[in-house]
């Protein structure tokens, strides 16, 4: 039997010290601002739902805002902890509870069930200690992926049917690797476009766009295939050869990429996912205390820098 939904719980997280109240909060506000940051390829944003028939920019801020008190949960479990076995079951637990509160807020929509594992992952890790690097961090939240989850359920996921047919690694193997998608192309185009002076949003969606062109996204290939997978790849790697969201030719390309997924009725919840992380570590190595959504009027700019 699945642990039951506790109200205990989330109370626990909301009396949690401060470092893991100020981690469920930033961990919320990434999932806010991954949401509302817009034009998305085939993604819910501020437009319009994307290529889904089942969410909207409404309904996953309500789910969002649901999570912080468990991503708090999860980071007072890891705080002083290294990791092993036990942790790795609390934490479980907890996310199981997450997702239970999630379906509840969605009336049993999907919005962010791989964010639970990602960034409830990435929670406990960055809780470990304080001053950490985001390698330190994906680091310690690797090491607690690494072990079995001993109440979890034999329950075969779209995940499971991915990585069985197509032989990818997914969310899980996502982790256990240590978030190379996330360290290798999503934190550094990040910084590189903020470093050459583009608005913030220009900067996540070229993050975005240089993790759907390198991850084999399981959302793309459990909905569309191999041959969908491979176009958002190679439409995606079109935008920032053209410059990004930031020129005129890179938005070009965005549109045609964005209208590809589209029609296909398909999208890219994984590298949706990883962004969040993007957003969060980014975050916590900054030392910030808040994440903030770029508010700007992106129909009025197009996404100019």
């Amino acid at each position: 039997m699945p642990t039951p939904l506790r109200a205990d719980r989330i109370r626990d997280a909301r009396n949690s010290p401060q470092q893991s109240r100020r981690l469920g909060t930033l961990a919320f506000q990434a999932l806010i601002a991954e949401a509302e940051l817009t034009p998305k390829p085939g993604l819910v944003d501020r437009r319009g739902s994307g290529a889904h028939s089942d969410l909207s920019l409404d309904l996953m801020r309500r789910s969002a805002t649901v999570l912080e008190p468990f991503f708090a949960d999860m980071a007072s479990t890891a705080e002083g902890r290294v990791p092993d076995r036990d942790l790795r079951v609390k934490l479980a637990a907890i996310g199981r509870d997450a997702e239970r509160a999630m379906y509840k807020a969605t009336q049993g929509a999907n919005s962010h069930k791989g964010a639970i594992w990602i960034l409830g992952l990435l929670v406990a890790g960055a809780a470990r200690k304080g001053g950490q690097t985001s390698c330190e961090i994906a680091a310690g939240a690797a090491g607690i992926a690494h072990f079995p989850d001993r109440g979890g359920l034999n329950i075969v996921t779209h995940g499971d049917i991915v990585r069985n047919r197509y032989g990818v690694g997914g969310a899980r193997g996502e982790a256990c690797q240590g978030f190379p998608h996330v360290l290798r192309f999503g934190l550094p185009t990040l910084r590189q476009k903020r470093k050459a002076g583009f608005r913030e949003e220009v900067c996540r969606l070229d993050a975005l766009l240089a993790i759907i062109a390198q991850l084999d996204d399981t959302c793309l290939l459990y909905r569309g295939g191999i041959h969908a997978l491979n176009v958002a790849k190679a439409r995606a790697r079109a935008v920032l050869l053209a410059g990004g969201y930031g020129t005129s030719r890179g938005r070009m390309e965005a549109r045609d990429l964005d209208r590809e997924l589209s029609a296909r009725r398909i999208s890219p919840g994984g590298s949706a996912d990883l962004l969040a992380a993007t957003i969060f570590l980014d975050a916590v190595e900054r030392r910030q205390s808040e994440i903030s959504s770029d508010k700007s009027k992106w129909e009025a700019t197009d996404g100019k820098a």
